[in-house]
């Protein structure tokens, strides 16, 4: 759950997102959520030049049919456990500058997996601080993260992914560690 104030995107007196079911009981939208989003993560994710565009265009395949807002950047300020996101106003320029180093990166390709796992952790610790999105970024992230690794010839081993182990190892890159990220990322290239 996140904190946040004034909320335009749940319900009056509610923490509940507005959704496209509206549904109004936390667990029944977190149920409907991820099957949907898993359901979606099934189907072929949009072709794009891995640029915040084409990020945005994953978020909005992965949760098109739960919020309507799916795709586009928040527009208030979130934090998780009081530790604040990228501001929205923040957000823009932020993921430009990010995705444009990830171009002049190459992509990631040709690295060695070693390095791979280093920059790829670097990336992803970045892209989370930016939490783009009022809800599913961690899912976004991850579909992103795993087509930008097959690209680059690291294809992901997801079905070895722990999803508590990946959550601790995000936590410890935003508190500014980044090695159990890069050690998640190992694992699930077969390290």
């Amino acid at each position: 759950m996140y904190d946040a104030v004034n909320d335009p995107y749940t319900y009056e007196n509610s923490t509940v997102l507005v959704n496209r079911l509206d549904l109004r009981g936390q667990d029944e939208l977190d149920a409907f959520e991820a099957e949907i989003s898993s359901a979606r993560a099934e189907d072929p994710l949009p072709e794009g030049l891995l640029d915040f565009s084409h990020y945005k265009a994953i978020h909005h395949h992965l949760f098109q049919d739960v919020y309507e807002w799916a795709g586009q950047v928040r527009t208030v300020r979130i934090s998780k456990g009081g530790n604040p996101f990228c501001f929205p106003e923040n957000i823009e320029g932020q993921a430009v500058k990010l995705f444009s180093d990830l171009s002049r990166d190459n992509y990631l390709q040709r690295l060695g997996t070693s390095d791979f796992s280093v920059r790829a952790a670097h990336f992803l610790a970045e892209l989370n601080a930016i939490h783009a999105f009022r809800e599913g970024n961690g899912r976004s992230q991850l579909a992103f993260f795993a087509l930008l690794a097959d690209r680059a010839g690291h294809p992901l081993t997801l079905d070895k992914l722990d999803p508590e182990a990946m959550l601790a190892a995000m936590i410890a890159s935003f508190d500014g560690d980044e090695q159990p990220l890069v050690k998640m990322i190992q694992y699930l290239l077969g390290e």
